[in-house]
């Protein structure tokens, strides 16, 4: 078994970026080459902006390469709690963001030629208790009705048409979600990036950012220093200092995926015969999907941990058993893969992104980064040039995490208040 995330195992190597020079003057300094640092760095070079990208590892080594492969179009808080929150019509405004950043997903891979395996299968939200089938029915009856959204709710008795299982209760159908091989994605972007001129430097870390005057930087990198008219924070559940305004809004939340052995496609027809991105209704959840060759993703926040080896090993076993429970065909299935990784957790569960002093940034993608990081690179590209109205989230305040001062200390009591919300709803 491999401690390392399958994306990035079977996306092609990439040229060696740890030896470029670092120094002189750029236009801008995009911090991380994840989603939202390469489409940043795609569009605002072709906006004619000359773009360096800072890596303090290499590109994709972070959440954009250790997520589910999943574009799916949905809110981390869910339709009807944004409505509740914030307003019928901002609720709508937010939701369909997301619709457009699985476009902006399929638009780049066309206009570049990445090959990743885009498809739009859908998605399938899976009823894990008798009463959370109301639940799907009241975020149905918002979606097909006052938002105009296509959405098809799955009775219990009909649940073998989608999967292979009988652990739930009903379901609910989006078909215009996608998965994509988020390996192959990334790593397109960073050479669609190159091809028009971003320098991408990896193993880069930068060590100390400075403030010049008004957007202007310097930052101090192991290679170099470099000076910059403007600076994108693009590092999700990595931040760290020197950001430290931003770390303490941001809580680095693990996440963790195992990938079986090939199933073959008789095995995969019989777990997800339609190729949906699938996950149920807990607040601990589970998303599972078929990989392009034929193998389950299965993931989830097995533990409220950081990700390291021993952790993500701890975590693949609760995993497996999760998903033999789901699926007990499985129960002598190899598993290939298992790794974890860190997802940016906000404190109200939403995207933030803008200006602090200074410093652009785009944080906070809460589970669903896939499609909106890569949407709020281009988006970023048009609000760093000035036009406000390209930031869907300029108006929510970033608050501050309290008691949040680094090292995220109080995981495991949110883990054991979401175990205690799903056992009890």
């Amino acid at each position: 078994m491999k401690f390392t995330p399958y994306w990035l195992d079977t996306a092609p190597e990439g040229p060696d970026r740890s030896r470029t020079e670092i120094g002189g003057h750029v236009d801008v300094a995009i911090i991380g080459a994840g989603l939202t640092g390469l489409s940043a760095a795609l569009h605002l070079a072709r906006k004619g902006a000359n773009v360096h990208v800072f890596e303090k590892e290499t590109v994709g080594f972070g959440a954009s390469g250790r997520n589910g492969g999943m574009a799916t179009m949905g809110l981390s808080i869910g339709i009807r709690d944004a409505v509740s929150r914030y307003g019928f019509d901002t609720a709508k405004a937010y939701l369909l963001a997301y619709h457009d950043a699985v476009d902006t997903i399929e638009k780049l891979v066309n206009d570049e030629g990445i090959d990743c395996d885009f498809a739009r299968t859908g998605k399938l939200i899976l009823a894990s208790k008798p009463a959370h089938v109301e639940g799907l029915r009241k975020t149905h009856a918002i979606m097909s009705g006052r938002l105009g959204v296509e959405t098809r709710l799955i009775a219990k008795s009909e649940i073998h048409s989608e999967i292979g299982s009988d652990r739930f209760h009903g379901g609910m159908v989006d078909a215009r979600s996608a998965g994509l091989h988020v390996g192959k994605f990334t790593k397109g972007l960073a050479e669609a990036a190159a091809r028009i001129g971003v320098i991408i430097h990896e193993k880069a870390m930068v060590e100390k950012v400075s403030r010049l005057d008004g957007t202007r930087h310097e930052l101090v990198t192991p290679r170099g220093t470099v000076q910059a008219d403007q600076v994108l924070v693009a590092t999700s559940g990595y931040t760290s200092r020197p950001f430290r305004w931003h770390q303490v809004r941001i809580a680095p939340l693990g996440s963790f995926i195992i990938v079986t052995e090939p199933l073959g496609k008789d095995v995969c027809d019989m777990l997800l015969p339609n190729r949906r991105m699938a996950s149920n209704t807990l607040n601990l959840l589970n998303y599972f999907r078929i990989t392009p060759d034929e193998r389950l993703l299965f993931g989830g926040r097995a533990r409220f941990a950081m990700s390291n080896q021993q952790s993500d090993a701890k975590s693949g076993r609760i995993l497996r058993k999760a998903m033999t429970e789901i699926f007990p065909q499985l129960t002598n299935t190899r598993v290939d893969y298992c790794w974890g990784g860190l997802v940016d957790m906000s404190m109200d569960r939403m995207v933030h992104a803008g200006e602090q002093n200074g410093l652009f940034y785009s944080l906070g993608y809460s589970g669903h980064g896939v499609q909106m990081a890569t949407h709020m690179g281009k988006q970023m590209a048009d609000y760093m040039n000035g036009t406000p109205t390209a930031n869907p989230w300029r108006d929510l305040p970033f608050r501050r995490i309290p008691g949040h001062f680094g090292p995220p200390w109080f995981l495991p009591f949110a883990g054991g208040y979401y175990k205690f919300k799903d056992l009890i709803k």
